[in-house]
């Protein structure tokens, strides 16, 4: 078994084919068809059904992806130790973060990050839920996420880092509701329609929560796809509860912005895998910690 097999294993993986894999690594499919075979007589084991053009994880293959992933990024952290030597001249940081963080305080932390070390490529993945960032961190799929959450995250899976908290907030299209306000108690939300997230995402327990107590609204959207948010609002179809990361981009946008009293908030947290960081991850974890007075600047001067 060499690094090259786990490679090639985890970009079929990744692309969902023998094909897309091939064409992605820029080999041939024979030859990745024979590495893999290779992997598969190291290991006595086969990690693919091949139905067709298909091929479907066995048990085995899905059992290899997380130590394969856990095995290339050790050796992608050792060879960006040695390339690099610390000064950080080049590499690349994979980061996943939830959709609202990734619009503050994820462009913050990467705006000063780049400006420092350009040569460092950085690379966002998405994620709907925290739940999802944190198996992306833990599985190796990425060295750092970016999540909110309703309390502090245990590090019994990940190394978590509080970067401080968002509060809930109103989007309303410019000739919406509560015009003239610049705030707005839970309670009005009644009777109102809302685009929502999906389970699992801080908004969509906000809302829920305001059902539990009894408050009525109609849910006009429910939404994965978080860019989809301001059109939404802007065009009428509904009112969003988001944090208040939004609240620059909605203001640009024409939409209007109101607290929701009293405050309720979410936790800001990076989380890290175990083990020895890339050189990259570690520059990037420090800054972020050591200088959450950022996260706030970039907090207070949204709400400005």
């Amino acid at each position: 078994m060499d690094i090259r097999q786990l490679e090639y294993f985890l970009a079929i993986v990744d692309r969902g084919g023998f094909n897309r894999a091939a064409s992605a690594l820029y080999v041939s499919q024979p030859s990745l068809s024979q590495a893999v075979r290779a992997l598969e007589r190291d290991l006595g084991s086969e990690l693919f059904h091949r139905i067709g053009r298909r091929a479907v994880l066995t048990e085995a293959g899905k059992a290899l992806i997380e130590p394969a992933r856990e095995a290339v990024r050790s050796l992608e952290t050792a060879r960006a130790s040695v390339a690099a030597v610390h000064e950080l001249r080049e590499g690349r940081l994979d980061v996943a973060s939830m959709p609202s963080q990734a619009v503050e305080p994820l462009t913050s932390l990467v705006s000063a990050f780049c400006r420092r070390y350009p040569g460092v490529s950085v690379a966002i993945n998405a994620a709907f839920t925290s739940r999802d960032v944190i198996d992306m961190v833990r599985t190796g799929a990425v060295e750092l996420g970016l999540l909110a959450s309703t309390g502090p995250v245990s590090d019994k899976e990940v190394v978590s880092h509080a970067l401080g908290r968002q509060r809930f907030v109103l989007v309303v299209p410019a000739d919406g509701p509560f015009a003239g306000r610049t705030a707005v108690e839970y309670e009005e939300l009644g009777g109102q329609r809302l685009i929502v997230g999906q389970p699992g995402t801080g908004m969509r327990a906000y809302v829920d929560a305001l059902r539990e107590r009894g408050i009525e609204f109609t849910v006009a959207v429910e939404t994965e796809h978080r860019v989809s948010l301001m059109p939404l609002v802007l065009a009428g179809v509904g009112l969003a509860v988001v944090t208040d990361s939004w609240r620059d981009l909605a203001g640009r946008l024409g939409a209007r912005v109101l607290d929701i009293e009293p405050e309720n908030t979410l936790d800001i947290a990076l989380v890290a895998r175990r083990g020895i960081l890339s050189p990259a991850a570690a520059a990037f974890v420090t800054a972020a910690t050591a200088d959450a007075a950022l996260v706030t600047a970039a907090a207070s001067e949204a709400v400005s």
